[in-house]
């Protein structure tokens, strides 16, 4: 299963702290039993939140075990979190998050359905099973900058940049 949390803050001089303490969240998170990978992205696509951290996990229990719920969250950053862009989706339809190289992007496509084809790429469609449930469907695909670039005037289209290696558990 795929979980995604979605975030920015409102306190755009405290960014450069804020990715230092996601980096540090995201090597805490690798900790939990259950999850196998994460990476975090960046965006200025309009409408879509600017900070996105994509989670591999095993499944929908592992938000119940007492571990997690020690470590999960955004801790000090909490009232600095812009609601409109707090968000924390559940997905299923890929056992594992792609890898997203530092020369490719991650195209985040939100949806009532799965669609084909969306401004000539084919998406991999993920369903909402879980937490907030803010799109029913999420289609990702990992392309190169340049496709992405072609697309940026793309509104229904978050064109998301990695920010970190995808981390994985040894």
């Amino acid at each position: 299963m795929i979980f995604m949390s979605q975030s920015g803050i409102t306190d755009p001089a405290r960014a450069v702290e804020w990715d230092a303490w996601y980096v540090e969240h995201l090597r805490i998170m690798l900790t939990v039993p259950g999850i196998s990978s994460t990476q975090r992205f960046k965006t200025d696509s309009p409408g879509y939140p600017p900070s996105l951290a994509m989670y591999i996990i095993a499944g929908a229990e592992i938000f119940d075990d007492p571990y997690y719920r020690s470590v999960r969250g955004m801790g000090e950053w909490l009232p600095l979190i812009d609601k409109q862009h707090y968000r924390r989706n559940l997905f299923e339809g890929l056992d594992a998050a792609p890898d997203v190289p530092d020369d490719c992007v991650l195209l985040v496509a939100d949806r009532a359905a799965p669609e084909s084809d969306v401004s000539g790429v084919v998406f991999s469609w993920l369903k909402t099973v879980g937490l907030d449930r803010s799109t029913p469907y999420r289609g990702i695909a990992v392309v190169t900058r340049t496709v992405a670039d072609r697309l940026a005037s793309t509104r229904a289209i978050g064109i998301y940049r990695p920010v970190s290696a995808r981390n994985q558990q040894r």
